[in-house]
């Protein structure tokens, strides 16, 4: 059994009413969580001293609106392999773990690591186009603070209770989130000049 199969069951076992999904393949555990139990779930992580995840690696975004609509992007059509001979492909039920869906456009991805007992863990949360927001979570990793407002920028998922969530890469009148797939390539901006 993989090392990380007990710490996926036991998230799962932990927290039933929240996590949707999990998986563990070569190494890496995840764990798909609706929501609202996001800021509960990581608690626990951080706090449990049998876990301890005292180290928020990154947090991402992901748009999949186009996700399976092309070429690139069809996750089951049969493409030769880039892998070498001695490695076999991920089953493609596992392969993406991720809800399929246009209602889940959005995907929150956190990594966590413990210092501490050396394992990671990867966390998603699906989000809808409509109401893309989660609540923060720079009260348990400061280190979110600039992740948080970096998928803000790029993707425009809100973080409920983040103490400054502003733009951290456009400048302030940037219109639009630039990381989403729809956002227009020859979108123009407005000018800003310099201050006097």
């Amino acid at each position: 059994m993989d090392h990380q199969q007990p710490l996926t069951e036991m998230i799962r076992s932990r927290f039933p009413q929240w996590v949707i999904a999990s998986h563990h393949y070569r190494g890496d555990a995840t764990v798909i969580l609706r929501r609202d139990g996001l800021r509960a779930v990581c608690t626990v992580l951080r706090d449990d001293p049998a876990l301890a995840f005292n180290f928020l690696l990154d947090l991402t975004c992901v748009d999949y609106l186009t996700f399976g609509h092309s070429l690139q992007s069809a996750p089951t059509m049969a493409t030769p392999s880039p892998l070498p001979y001695f490695m076999t492909p991920k089953p493609s039920s596992e392969r993406w773990g991720r809800l399929v869906g246009p209602e889940f456009r959005f995907e929150v991805v956190y990594h966590l690591y413990s210092t501490l007992h050396n394992h990671r863990v990867r966390l998603k949360v699906p989000l809808t186009p409509e109401d893309p927001t989660l609540d923060s979570v720079t009260g348990l990793w400061q280190s979110a603070n600039w992740f948080e407002r970096e998928a803000w920028d790029l993707f425009g998922v809100r973080f409920a209770g983040h103490p400054n969530l502003r733009l951290i890469l456009m400048f302030e009148p940037f219109e639009g989130h630039p990381l989403r797939k729809d956002y227009p390539v020859n979108k123009r901006q407005p000018l800003i000049g310099p201050v006097n």
